[in-house]
C-alpha cells in the first residue's frame, strides 16, 4: 500500500508540475503568435493524443512520465510554408523568444505561490518548536538551551512550528554559521542565544544531521513501553504481542520506556529477543523475531508495533498556521521567496563544498516524500508540491544547455553579438548539457539507493 500510495502521489505531483511548466511555455507562445505543434506530458511514444484548435495542436500523454515538452514551429526543425514563417519561433525577436523560454519556470513560481496560499488558508499543522533533550557539552548546551525552551524567533523571524524553525535555522547556518534563537523559558521571560556552528555547514546540512550536530532534539513525550497497535503480518503479531501489553524486559534487561524499547529492537535486526510482558496482571514470556529493514542509517530492526499514546498527549504541543485569503497571500509570497532564496543558496554552496551533496534527491526519494505528504493530508501535500515546483523552476533557469536557462543564455549571446551561435557551438553546448544532466541524474539515483541500502 505504501508503494502504491507513493507511486500514485509521485505521478500526480510530477504530472501536475510538468503540466504547469509546459503550460507556461504554451500560453506565452500562443499570446505572442507562435504556432504550437505539440503539448506533451511525458516523453517518448504517445499513449493518448488529441488534436484541437485552428492550428490542430497535438495534446498528448507520452509513455515516459518524467518530464514533458512544447514543440513550436521552427524552421530549424522542418521546412515552413512562406505564409507560416512569421509564426515560427526562430523568426521572433530575441526578447520574445526569451519571454517564451522564461514562462515555464515563471509558471512554476506562480504555482508555488498559489499552492502556499491554499495551504495557509486550509491551515498548516505542525508542532510547537519546543526543545526536548539537550546533549551535554554540545553547541546547544554551551549556548544555554534547556529542555522545555520554546523557540519563538530564529534570526529575527517569528516562527510558530518546527518546519518554519528549521528553514530559518538553515538560513542562518548558510549565512554566517550563527543561528540566533529567541527563546521563551518555561519559567517565564525571554532570552536570546546564539548557536555557533561556523565551518560546519557541510556536516549539518546532511539529511538528518542538523539537530544531532547542534546537540538538541525537538520535544517528544516519554511514553511507557506499552503496545498500542500491532500490525497484521508483522513479527510482533506472529510472536503473540497484543495491544495493551506492557513490555517489562528484553533478554533479561529491564525496559523502562518506549524509546528504550525501540532502541533495543532497532539494534537487533534479524535477531530473536526473549521478551517479558505483562498482560491483564499476568507476566508472559514471548520469543520475538526482529525483522530487518534497510534505511539510510543502515540495517535496523522492526517488529510492526506502535506505542499506546494517551488521548490528548500532543494537544498542548500542536500548532496550526492559518490565515484569511489576503493574509494567506502575503504569507505565501513570503514563503515562496524564503524557499527560493534558500534553494539557490544551497545549490551555490554545494558547488563550493559548503553544503552536503547528499541533499540532491532523485525520483525514489521524491516519490517517498510525495506518498508520505499525501497520506498525511492535503495541506502537507500542497506544501510538498510548492517546494518541488520551486526546485523545478530554479533548476530550469540554471545556465545549462538543454534547460530553459541555457536557451535563454543563447538568446543573450545572440543579442550581444548580433547573430545566432553557430550550429556547431549549439551542438557542443547540447552535448555538454546532456552530460551534465546525466551526471546529476546519476548522482541523484546514487543518493536514493544509498538511502535505501544505508
Amino acid at each position: 500500500m505504501n508503494f502504491l500510495t507513493s507511486t500514485l502521489a509521485f505521478l500526480v505531483a510530477i504530472g501536475t508540475l510538468v503540466a504547469v511548466h509546459e503550460f507556461g511555455h504554451f500560453i506565452a507562445a500562443r499570446l505572442l503568435g507562435v504556432r504550437v505543434l505539440r503539448f506533451s506530458i511525458g516523453f517518448g511514444r504517445p499513449v493518448w493524443l488529441h488534436r484541437a484548435g485552428p492550428d490542430h495542436t497535438e495534446y498528448c500523454l507520452s509513455a515516459i512520465p518524467f518530464g514533458g515538452y512544447v514543440k513550436l514551429l521552427d524552421e530549424r526543425d522542418c521546412p515552413v510554408a512562406l505564409a507560416e514563417q512569421g509564426r515560427t519561433f526562430n523568426r521572433q525577436p530575441v526578447h520574445r523568444r526569451m519571454v517564451i523560454l522564461a514562462a515555464g519556470p515563471a509558471f512554476n513560481f506562480f504555482f508555488a505561490v498559489v499552492a502556499y496560499w491554499a495551504m495557509f488558508m486550509i491551515g498548516v499543522p505542525g508542532m510547537r518548536p519546543v526543545v526536548g533533550e539537550v546533549t551535554a557539552d554540545s553547541v546547544a548546551a554551551r549556548a544555554g538551551l534547556v529542555a522545555g525552551d520554546e523557540i519563538i524567533e530564529v534570526g529575527g523571524t517569528r516562527i510558530a512550528t518546527w518546519e518554519g524553525a528549521v528553514v530559518a535555522m538553515l538560513d542562518g547556518l548558510l549565512d554566517n554559521g550563527r543561528i540566533s534563537l529567541q527563546l521563551r523559558r518555561q519559567t517565564g521571560g525571554e532570552r536570546l542565544v546564539n548557536l555557533e556552528a561556523a565551518g560546519r555547514s557541510a556536516e549539518l546540512t546532511e539529511p538528518g544531521r542538523l539537530f544531532p550536530g547542534l546537540g538538541f532534539a525537538p520535544w517528544a513525550p516519554r511514553l511507557p513501553a506499552v503496545i498500542g497497535e500491532v500490525m497484521a503480518g508483522g513479527t510482533a503479531a506472529r510472536a503473540g504481542l497484543r495491544a495493551g501489553d506492557r513490555v517489562l524486559s528484553a533478554d533479561g534487561q529491564p525496559v523502562g520506556s518506549w524509546p528504550q524499547w525501540v532502541e533495543y529492537v532497532r539494534a537487533r535486526p534479524g535477531k530473536t529477543i526473549l521478551t517479558e510482558v505483562r498482560r491483564d496482571g499476568v507476566t508472559l514470556e514471548l520469543r520475538l523475531d526482529v525483522a530487518r529493514a534497510d534505511t539510510e542509517e543502515g540495517a535496523v530492526g522492526r517488529i510492526g508495533a506502535s506505542p499506546l499514546v494517551p488521548a490528548g498527549l500532543y494537544d498542548d504541543m500542536r500548532a496550526v498556521e492559518r490565515f484569511g485569503p489576503v493574509a494567506a497571500m502575503g504569507a505565501a509570497m513570503t514563503r515562496t521567496w524564503e524557499m527560493s532564496s534558500l534553494t539557490l543558496r544551497m545549490i551555490a554552496r554545494m558547488l563550493t563544498g559548503d553544503v552536503s551533496v547528499k541533499n540532491i534527491s532523485g525520483p525514489i526519494n521524491i516519490a517517498q516524500y510525495a506518498g508520505y505528504s499525501a497520506s498525511v493530508g492535503l495541506s502537507p501535500f500542497l506544501g510538498f508540491l510548492a517546494v518541488v515546483s520551486l526546485s523545478l523552476g530554479i533548476l530550469n533557469l540554471l545556465p545549462v544547455p538543454m534547460l530553459d536557462g541555457g536557451q535563454i543564455a543563447y538568446q543573450f549571446i545572440e543579442f550581444a553579438k548580433g547573430s545566432p551561435l553557430s550550429e556547431r557551438s549549439q551542438l557542443i553546448g547540447q552535448q555538454v548539457g546532456i552530460f551534465l544532466l546525466l551526471a546529476l541524474m546519476s548522482f541523484a539515483f546514487y543518493n536514493d539507493i544509498s538511502r535505501l541500502l544505508g
